[in-house]
């Protein structure tokens, strides 16, 4: 099973959301209308970049080091 790496970036509030999960489709679906976290006060949402991996353990150190500042620059090239 795929787990895919994915940035999410809110338009309106110049927001953005980092996270993984093993079904894309419907976790995006959740941030734009079923949950009540932090996304929600963010809506909508668009995905602006995202990334497979074969294995939970390499997605899950990919996202950690997409919250780091190091990769602030990378995200900072991606178009929103």
């Amino acid at each position: 099973m795929p787990y895919t790496v994915y940035i999410l970036f809110s338009e309106i509030h110049k927001k953005q959301s980092t996270g993984f999960t093993s079904n894309l489709k419907e976790r995006f679906k959740s941030h734009n209308e079923l949950g009540n976290d932090w996304t929600s006060k963010y809506r909508p949402w668009k995905i602006i970049y995202f990334k497979e991996f074969e294995f939970k353990e390499d997605a899950m150190k990919y996202e950690s080091w997409l919250k780091t500042g190091i990769a602030r620059d990378f995200i900072k090239s991606l178009p929103h």
